[in-house]
């Protein structure tokens, strides 16, 4: 476990990187700070007020503000804290007749999130899990379009650690190929 980098968008061909995480990546500039960020939801999950809510964190050392894309499940185009807390995943590889899955650990866990979670392993609704990597310097948007989504399963959740296997269910009905060819983009189709 460990990957901090997203896979080249050429496994995944229906998402795109941004060029900047892209050159972030690659050139590893210490002034280019990628944050990698998790969005656990769940219909148990509540706020004070009894408002749908999610459970956001990013691997980082402080929180961080940051705008969700406007078309996200929960606080569409705003600008939503994540708080800081360790964890590990592993990208998903794709192999013939298997779901793609992935290991996620989430480390020094407090007590909201182990508060939701338990609310959640007794339900039948599945977690969902949203990953999105930002830049330091640019908050107003995820690097990725869309992001990865995943629904978490098999957590167990202890004093320190939960732990849970993610898989995107959706990969078979992907588009292949995924890329349209319309009128509007392409002028030479039209007769």
């Amino acid at each position: 476990m460990g990957a901090s980098a997203p896979p080249p968008s050429h496994f995944y061909p229906h998402m795109s990187y941004k060029q900047a995480i892209k050159e972030a990546y690659a050139s590893a500039d210490i002034t280019e700070i990628p944050l990698d960020t998790l969005e656990l939801r769940h219909s148990a999950f509540r706020d004070d007020n009894g408002n749908p809510t999610a459970v956001r964190i990013v691997r980082a050392f402080e929180d961080w503000n940051l705008t969700l894309e406007t078309d996200a499940p929960v606080n569409a185009g705003q600008q939503v804290r994540f708080v800081a807390c360790p964890f590990e995943f592993n990208i998903p590889k794709f192999a013939q007749g298997e779901v793609p899955s992935m290991d996620l650990q989430i480390d020094n866990v407090s007590r909201e999130i182990t508060k939701h979670l338990e609310e959640a392993i007794d339900q039948t609704d599945p977690i969902a899990v949203t990953y999105r990597p930002y830049l330091a310097s640019d908050t107003s948007g995820p690097q990725m379009s869309p992001p990865f989504h995943f629904t978490l399963s098999k957590v167990i959740v202890d004093v320190f650690t939960a732990k849970g296997t993610c898989t995107m269910n959706d990969v078979y009905n992907w588009p292949f190929p995924n890329r349209r060819y319309l009128p509007a983009e392409f002028k030479g189709l039209w007769r």
